[in-house]
């Protein structure tokens, strides 16, 4: 067969990829894998964060004020960790953080 010959072969897009194997955007599935998802990139935004800042994780504990398995947790994305201790570590990082708040579209109803 030549080359010109030959079948294209299709292609895919990453979310066509996700939509197909982990679910639709809202489901529960695809819910949870992104909720994992965005753990993941917490956990290494703050293992990034402090191996810039050339602290080891027991200077970051003392300058946050948590147990070191907190910080390892939260850098291995193993707990949920409290709004206020996620602050505290940038914070203790001399770093500046972001939160985007998506509204869904759904209306607000009043009970």
């Amino acid at each position: 067969m030549k080359f010109s010959e030959q079948k294209s072969i299709k292609t895919y897009g990453l979310n066509e990829m996700i939509d197909k194997h982990i679910g639709k955007r809202e489901t529960p599935k695809r819910e949870a894998f992104e909720y994992e998802l965005r753990l993941d990139l917490l956990g290494n935004a703050i293992k990034q964060a402090r191996k810039e800042r050339h602290l080891t994780q027991e200077e970051l504990v003392e300058l946050v004020g948590v147990k070191k398995s907190q910080i390892s947790k939260l850098e291995n994305n193993l707990t949920d960790a409290r709004f206020e201790t996620i602050i505290k570590v940038f914070d203790a990082l001399n770093a500046k953080i972001n939160f985007r708040v998506e509204l869904l579209n759904e209306d607000v109803k009043l009970a």
